[in-house]
């Protein structure tokens, strides 16, 4: 399965030319359901996100936090990356189809701006791991984004 590109919201473009620190804020990755609804034009806060997956089955409502963030400079390239992000499911395991990066934190007035989204299979469909398995979000070897 192919993950979809990362769309930005609106906010996530304005929050980035604002007030984003791209190499010390922290962020986060929230999963949906196939019920969400992603608008970027109108959504912009962490409050704004419906259908989330609750906290259960090795996921934590409100996201994970990624780890070791970068934001480097390669041959006038600008690229945001992180680890790999990994829920390890449990129960009735983690089924989601949907995956938000936003900042933790205010900004410029908005709690929790939201960045970007993205199908996490891009036919789309549903992408489940059963107990005992791993859901993992592995950015590009080129990061969620770039600027050039």
């Amino acid at each position: 399965m192919a993950a979809g590109a990362w769309v930005f919201f609106n906010t996530g473009k304005l929050a980035l030319g604002r007030a984003l620190d791209l190499s010390t804020d922290t962020f986060k990755i929230t999963l949906h359901n196939s019920t969400y609804t992603p608008n970027a034009s109108t959504q912009s806060a962490y409050a704004d996100l419906t259908n989330e997956l609750s906290t259960a089955n090795g996921y934590t409502n409100g996201g994970a936090t990624l780890a070791n963030v970068t934001w480097t400079n390669t041959a006038g390239t600008e690229k945001f990356t992180s680890d790999a992000t990994v829920w390890t499911a449990s129960g009735a395991g983690i089924t989601a189809r949907y995956a938000v990066l936003r900042a933790s934190g205010t900004f410029n007035t908005v709690v929790g701006p939201l960045i970007a989204y993205c199908l996490l299979d891009s036919t789309p469909q549903d992408v489940t791991a059963s107990a005992g398995n791993n859901l993992t979000i592995t950015p590009h070897a080129n990061g969620y984004f770039t600027l050039s």
